[in-house]
């Protein structure tokens, strides 16, 4: 009777437990239902996503920059295809493993590959990192033959710039360089990647959006080791493009190579369009070092070298114009009344202001001296006595007048302004009156007045066109690769400047003059076939005091020597191009500057290039 009761009293705790089982077993259905009803709507899109990264890969193609042309369609600047080494990070399972096998593939140090790992890591998780630019075609064999073993490294075909030239008008293409973090975060560059390449100097920089073309981009199906299984597809890129300049690559070789192994600069320009037909500046450097990836070693030679090769001398060198100045001196006083082509100042090798001997370049003077003598010989007391009698104001009106003293807006950017002294500038800067000595140093070139070889050039070419001060430029037009016309330059008169009377031509004669008379200083660029008419320069770059004895001049540093400057213009009766050229510590423009614009003007006009030797002619300044 017991045992009968207890059973019955047994069965309401199992039906509980059957029941609480029955209950934890649907609880734990709904949760894994749930679950699966997250993964597989709620989080359907990302997981898809998800699984497509791991298995697809995004590979950009860099556009090739647009091509550079001179005038006549001669190609200056080009690209060509390079080999570039690049890796998925996250299909690297041992980084340094990898790295290890790549530095001695590559034959490049491991801390520089971990050095541009690092870098990367800027980049986004599904971009590949680059590791190795430009490789030879050793070493792209290398890393092909044990691709086995370098999960995740990838070899792309990219473009790279080419300069067939190589350092020829580098200063006027300039150079690119990795974008910088700056760059991308200033809205500026919105279309760049990371780690992409733009325009840091030049046309490279100025035309960047013209330049850069649009990328394209591959898209690859890979493994689980990232390695490529097949192209599913690709978006090719559009190249940049087209860009014409007005430089003229005979000239501007021939001006590159009359330059050759000396620091200064050379420009020639069309005297009634101002476009530029060559840039020279000089020593230079090769863009395509910047291109493939400047070192660390390279970039410190350029920014060591004391003779300043990342400079472009000829748009921001600023130089005392010297004897070439006294163009401006002589306009202006014939302009003034201050002097006339007749009036005779007797040159005995110096004049004294106050307590100072101005000196002329001829210890023993020129005697009696008018104007075309004192232009032809570049006799300094005619200057000096003409310039006390004209006055520090008129002098720096003519000279802004013939475009000195203030940057000529030329299209290229980056130009110096030099600098015209008046008496209100030196009140602003030093707080002091102008003297009239400063007049006299003024008058020939010296003190404070500075100008670039643009400018000198740009002043040339208004005296050889009969006034007109024309805008200089260098791009010439800009196309699409369908030949539609982007951008096109024109002919831009900034001013007119009035010559009265024959005060223009009596300058012009005096300069014609100098080239082709006898003991005319600038003999050196005479040439048989065209008339040419020049002026040239020495500026100091000491001065000496008047006590002082005339220096050794093989004696002198040549960091203390003088500086060289010739301008002139041809054919003297119909000018069509003016050229500059100063050639730094290179002492007398007769004998080191004229000789480089006589090989500019021969390639100008299709002569047979000829030396002169320096012993044939008067050696003047």
């Amino acid at each position: 009777m017991m045992n009968v009761k207890s059973q019955w009293s047994d069965k309401p705790d199992l039906t509980k437990r059957f029941l609480f089982l029955f209950l934890a077993a649907v609880a734990i259905m709904l949760l894994l239902l749930l679950r699966l009803w997250y993964l597989q709507v709620i989080s359907a899109e990302r997981f898809q996503h998800l699984s497509e990264k791991n298995r697809i890969r995004y590979i950009p193609i860099s556009a090739p920059r647009g091509p550079i042309y001179d005038r006549d369609g001669h190609l200056l600047v080009d690209n060509r295809p390079s080999f570039s080494v690049s890796v998925m990070r996250q299909d690297v399972s041992d980084r340094d493993q990898l790295l290890e096998r790549l530095s001695e593939y590559l034959e490049i140090p491991v801390e520089d590959l971990a050095r541009r790992w690092e870098a990367g890591r800027r980049f986004p998780y599904y971009r590949p990192v680059p590791l190795a630019e430009d490789i030879s075609r050793e070493q792209l064999e290398r890393v092909q033959e044990n691709s086995v073993d370098l999960p995740g490294v990838l070899i792309d075909v990219q473009p790279l710039r080419s300069y067939p030239y190589e350092d020829v008008a580098a200063h006027v293409f300039g150079y690119l360089g990795e974008i910088t973090e700056q760059q991308l975060r200033s809205g500026e560059f919105r279309d760049y990647r990371s780690g992409e390449y733009v325009g840091k100097s030049g046309l490279e920089k100025k035309l960047e959006s013209y330049l850069k073309g649009k990328d394209g981009q591959r898209l690859l199906e890979v493994d689980v080791r990232g390695k490529e299984l097949r192209v599913l597809r690709v978006q090719e890129p559009e190249p940049g493009n087209r860009v014409f300049l007005t430089l003229r690559e005979d000239v501007q070789l021939a001006a590159e190579r009359a330059l050759a192994g000396q620091a200064g600069a050379a420009v020639a320009i069309d005297v009634k369009s101002g476009e530029i037909l060559a840039m020279a500046s000089r020593p230079s450097f090769n863009p395509a070092m910047f291109a493939r990836g400047i070192s660390g070693a390279e970039w410190i030679a350029l920014l060591q070298d004391s003779r300043h090769p990342l400079q472009n001398k000829a748009l921001t060198g600023q130089y005392p114009p010297a004897s070439t100045f006294k163009i401006v001196t002589a306009l202006a006083a014939l302009r003034s009344g201050a002097a006339t082509a007749s009036t005779r100042v007797d040159c005995d090798g110096h004049i004294t202001l106050g307590r100072r001997d101005f000196r002329c370049w001829k210890r023993y003077g020129h005697g009696p001296t008018d104007l075309k003598k004192a232009m032809r010989e570049s006799c300094d007391v005619w200057f000096y006595r003409v310039g006390l009698e004209l006055g520090i104001d008129k002098l720096s009106e003519m000279a802004l007048e013939l475009g000195l003293g203030n940057e000529l807006g030329f299209d290229l950017g980056g130009e110096k302004s030099g600098l015209v002294p008046t008496r209100e500038w030196k009140r602003a800067r030093f707080n002091a009156s102008w003297y009239d000595g400063e007049t006299v140093n003024t008058s020939i070139g010296q003190g404070f007045v500075l100008a670039t070889p643009l400018q000198l050039a740009t002043m040339t070419a208004t005296v050889a066109n009969g006034g007109l001060l024309v805008r200089p430029r260098i791009i010439k037009k800009i196309e699409s690769w369908d030949g539609e016309v982007l951008l096109e330059s024109e002919t831009e008169v900034l001013q007119t400047v009035e010559f009265q009377g024959n005060n223009l031509e009596i300058v012009q004669n005096s300069l014609e003059a100098v080239v082709n008379e006898p003991r005319g200083t600038g003999w050196a660029a005479r040439l048989d076939q065209v008339k040419v008419a020049g002026k040239t320069g020495t500026a100091q770059v000491v001065r000496l005091r008047a006590d002082d004895e005339e220096p050794d001049e093989e004696g002198i540093p040549y960091r203390f020597r003088d500086h060289a400057l010739f301008v002139a213009y041809a054919p003297a009766d119909d000018p069509r191009i003016a050229v500059a050229v100063i050639v730094e510590h290179g002492e007398h423009g007769s004998t080191t500057a004229a000789p480089v614009a006589r090989s500019i003007l021969q390639a100008y006009f299709g002569l047979p290039e000829d030396r002169v030797s320096p012993v044939n002619g008067y050696p003047g300044d």
